[in-house]
């Protein structure tokens, strides 16, 4: 079956080239796929894959092998991000500031790609396959917990859920993965500094929230550097200042956004009371000012089941080999497949996309992301052969 996979992924691959480069010039943003679904669900029906519509343009096709059960979900998120893009390519995105920085369009044409290989197999598969196509993976609240809610996991039920994500640092070819905690829980943090202002030139009449917020943003790095545990990784960081005044303005009030990451759910809530007792403590030191703190929770950290994890490389050692495969490092990005994660065994890999030849080392979300297309020959292919030898196992 792996010689068979493997001459369907040479066959199919300029087609799901075809479905990539489509997908990177006309990209969308969280909640918007519509065009994206629909486009979707026009290749499904060329293979004669059912699918079914979910809200917000989410679509899940289902391929029956010669016995219903069990069943497994594939997973491929579909939106863009509010990016401009700088490639100099043919199918550069058509959409002036958003671009698929970070390779959902990999994602979505690798997933048709292993829809294309597990329909022309399905005879011989002893279970069947959903295939999940999620819209906004990258805005909070995300598109997977309502998946979830709508039953996305049942009827009939899924027993394991796969997941792959494009990684500029890992050479294309090749797969990572992990056993245990791989991605952080992701909070958004929004404070408002409310004080009186003026002209610079007249302090002593003014309430300063540039110079309070300045020094809160310092005094929540107490997070990170005294609180937090030391076996935990943590990380408060702070990415918008706004304080709309000018040279010789002070302004009323000072916006400042952040992000707070971690790893444990006992100590993200702790933090979270540190975090309020902070901004109380600063604020308060000072008369006249005021802050409005907002807490918005997001993904919790993403979780790959140990025993499955361990299907999942003896899969990839069997299909790509020993080279080709390496062990994961836990990183502090953030991902909503952690619901899934939730709900069922699942492991969530990293799918290299780094070319030498290409020297396309830029980041994800970078304007100049630029996977190496080969790469969608591994991703294709190894889903594809991960859904059949689990299936083969059950």
């Amino acid at each position: 079956m792996k010689s068979t996979i493997k001459h369907l992924v040479d066959q199919f691959y300029p087609d799901v080239l075809r479905i990539r480069r489509y997908l990177h010039a006309h990209p969308e943003l969280s909640f918007e796929e519509k065009n994206t679904s629909v486009f979707i669900s026009k290749e499904l029906k060329k293979l004669k894959i059912p699918f079914e519509k979910y809200e917000k343009n989410a679509l899940v096709g289902f391929i029956k092998g010669k016995q219903l059960l069990p069943v497994i979900a594939l997973r491929a998120d579909m939106d863009a991000l509010p990016v401009l893009e700088k490639n100099d390519v043919e199918y550069c995105s058509t959409q002036k500031g958003v671009m698929h920085a970070c390779g959902h369009d990999m994602h979505m044409a690798a997933l048709l790609g292993a829809a294309r290989i597990l329909k022309q197999i399905s005879p011989e598969l002893k279970g069947s396959i959903k295939l999940i196509f999620q819209p906004a993976e990258e805005r909070i609240p995300g598109g997977a917990k309502a998946m979830i809610e709508q039953g996305v996991l049942t009827n009939p039920e899924v027993s394991f859920i796969f997941g792959q994500h494009v990684l500029p640092d890992l050479e294309s070819g090749k797969i990572s993965l992990k056993a245990g905690p791989v991605m952080a829980s992701s909070d958004e943090i929004y404070i408002t500094v409310k004080g009186k202002g003026g002209h610079a030139a007249v302090p002593d009449k003014l309430v300063d929230p540039i110079k309070i917020a300045a020094q809160l943003i310092l005094n929540l790095q107490q997070i990170n550097a005294e609180l937090a545990p030391v076996n935990i990784p943590t990380i408060l960081s702070f990415g918008r200042f706004i304080g709309n005044g000018a040279n010789n303005i002070i302004p009323d009030e000072v916006k400042i956004d952040g992000i707070f990451r971690t790893f444990d759910d006992k100590w993200r809530r702790k933090a979270h009371d540190h975090i309020r007792q902070i901004v109380s403590s600063t604020v308060d030191a000072v008369s006249g000012a005021s802050a409005n703190l907002e807490i918005r929770n997001g993904y919790p950290a993403l979780y790959n089941d140990p025993s499955l994890y361990k299907d999942v490389k003896t899969a990839a050692l069997e299909y790509l080999g020993g080279q080709q495969v390496e062990e994961l490092d836990q990183r502090m990005t953030a991902e909503d497949f952690s619901y899934f994660a939730q709900a069922k065994p699942s492991v969530f890999y990293r799918l290299g996309v780094f070319s030498k030849k290409m020297n396309n080392d830029s980041p994800l979300h970078s304007a100049l992301f630029n996977p190496d297309e080969l790469a969608l020959k591994t991703g294709m292919g190894f889903m594809a052969f991960l859904a059949y030898h689990k299936l083969m196992d059950e």
